[in-house]
């Protein structure tokens, strides 16, 4: 008997799995808000220098209209120069020979009472800074994909997750205190490292407690989890102004997970295979108890727990067996290429929708609700084609952003909506990925494949927020390349093999279309249907 077939003698999804579930979703929600807040902490709010400003005391935004300032649209050489002839205020029509800010800026305070911006002046010369805190987060996301994924196979999923929930409360709240810049982007990268850690533990310690036929729904449940945190930050946002007191309200709530310690469970799955038999068993028969299908605890019981399958390898595959035969390297970097393009654009849009044109938080809270649909439709598309689900919405993704370039700044509201479909058909592509790249590569390279592309996506979060510097080549470039690369991607998927209903490989041979070896015994397992999601991977939020 393995471990999956002991899941579904205890339920697959009972009682015990669902209170599992909650105590995996709550921590989601924290997640999307440490994920997105730097749309507001970071935001760059219209500013002009310090000495445009008139002397006799009037406010700045008597004196200066800041709706006219805009990197895109307005005057971009008044937020960054002086004219240098002062014979009196500065109008739009004005040509005077400028120089640089001596003495600082003068920032709106319509939308934002501060940001790191403002506060650090990370605005003209110092722009890129910006730019440089984001993708520093990112990094950290990175980072903590590759160290805490090792870490937990060591140490087991639960003390991971509890290490991480830790750091994340302390370094987050330790973000609104700091001192400087400098000092706020290394604190912003710890906490992006424990992002990554409880996203994929979490994830991983749901599936191994739930049955093999609910873990597509189960792995939906907790993206609806992170949806929700998206939604909610556009009404804390919206009620903080100030960025400090922002990063706290949403770091400070994560030091109530110490509770964590004493209703989160280990997973019985990894014990088992760290020798952990006792302990895995007396959780087995507590999850059966809170199921409604407790066992006897018999020595045949405990026989059949103890032989549980383990896998055995014939031959040892290496990653540069992804690409080592035509087909493999075909199908390997097609996916790697979809995992990069779909995690770019997806956080391209989400961090930049103040370049939409309509009120900040009204455009957080749309994005936010676009989620639920999206990821919801993808549960009715997949199981008729995975082929045909990746490449429409990557289509449907990048002609709507494409589409962008050329609704014109005053129809903000058009703009918006395409820009919203935009991102309904990124998301609902971002969800395919984890299921179809899962069953293109085979059984005994899978866990490679899945953890290549990982990498390939962290890469693209890495750059999202640097695809905002082509806006010094035009306004409209970023947009360009965020339907650009889901249309080439939607092109490339059609190279890619259907998988729906349809044996998953195991082998290289499988993909190639090769005889199996002889020592292969020519004779190989076929994968279940309701085992097709086992190597399904958590979600990027």
């Amino acid at each position: 008997m393995n471990f999956d077939e002991i899941i579904g003698l205890i339920g697959g999804f009972g009682k015990f799995q669902k209170i599992l579930y909650v105590w995996i979703c709550l921590p989601q929600i924290f997640l999307a808000f440490h994920m997105l807040v730097s749309v507001f902490t970071e935001a760059v709010p219209p500013h002009l220098c310090s000495s445009s400003k008139p002397a006799a005391g009037a406010s700045a935004s008597s004196y200066f209209n800041f709706s006219h300032l805009s990197a895109l649209d307005g005057r971009p050489e008044l937020s960054c120069t002086v004219p240098l002839n002062h014979s009196g205020a500065v109008a739009l029509g004005d040509r005077h020979p400028a120089g640089r800010c001596q003495r600082g800026w003068e920032y709106s305070t319509e939308t934002f009472q501060s940001t790191t911006v403002t506060e650090w002046d990370l605005v003209c010369d110092s722009a890129n800074l910006n730019i440089m805190g984001s993708s520093t987060y990112m990094l950290g996301l990175l980072v903590g994909a590759v160290l805490f994924g090792s870490l937990a196979d060591k140490y087991g999923r639960r003390i991971i997750i509890l290490f991480n929930l830790a750091i994340q409360a302390v370094f987050g709240v330790g973000a609104a205190f700091a001192p400087n810049f400098y000092v706020y982007i290394a604190l912003r990268f710890m906490v992006g490292t424990s992002v990554s850690g409880v996203i994929m533990n979490a994830f991983v310690l749901g599936i191994e407690w739930t049955g093999s036929k609910q873990r597509m729904l189960a792995g939906i449940i907790t993206d609806y989890s992170f949806g929700v945190g998206y939604i909610l930050l556009a009404g804390i946002a919206y009620l903080i102004r100030d960025w400090r007191k922002l990063q706290l309200a949403i770091s400070a709530p994560g030091f109530l997970f110490v509770f964590y310690i004493w209703v989160l469970p280990k997973s019985a799955r990894w014990l088992i295979a760290n020798d952990g038999k006792e302990e895995a068993w007396e959780l087995i028969r507590k999850a059966a108890q809170m199921n409604g299908k407790p066992l006897t605890k018999d020595l045949e019981m405990c026989k059949q727990v103890y032989k549980i399958e383990e896998k055995t390898e014939v031959k040892k595959n290496h990653f540069i067996d992804l690409v080592r035969t035509p087909k493999m390297r075909k199908h390997s970097l097609i996916v790697f290429y979809l995992w990069f393009a779909n995690v770019l654009v997806y956080y391209g849009l989400s961090l930049n929708i103040s370049d939409f044109g309509m009120n900040i938080y009204l455009t957080q809270l749309i994005f936010g609700l676009v989620e639920m649909p999206a990821r919801t439709i993808v549960l009715f598309t997949l199981n008729r084609s995975r082929k045909f689900s990746q490449l429409a919405f990557l289509a449907v993704g990048g002609t709507a952003c494409l589409l962008t370039i050329f609704i014109p700044s005053e129809l903000s509201i058009i703009k918006t909506v395409l820009a919203m479909i935009g991102k309904f058909g990124i998301t609902a592509s971002l969800s395919i990925i984890y299921v179809y790249s899962a069953e293109v590569f085979p059984t005994v390279i899978r866990q490679n494949g899945i953890g290549m592309g990982s990498m390939c996506a962290r890469f693209g979060g890495v750059l999202a927020p640097m695809m905002y510097l082509l806006r010094r080549i035009s306004p409209q470039a970023p947009m360009v390349l965020c339907g650009l690369c889901p249309l080439l991607g939607s092109a490339l998927t059609l190279l890619l093999p259907e998988t729906a209903n349809k044996p998953l490989p195991d082998t290289i041979e499988d993909v190639e279309g090769s005889n199996l070896s002889a020592e292969d015994g020519g004779v190989k397992p076929v994968a279940s249907e309701e085992n097709r999601h086992d190597e399904v991977m958590p979600h990027f939020s």
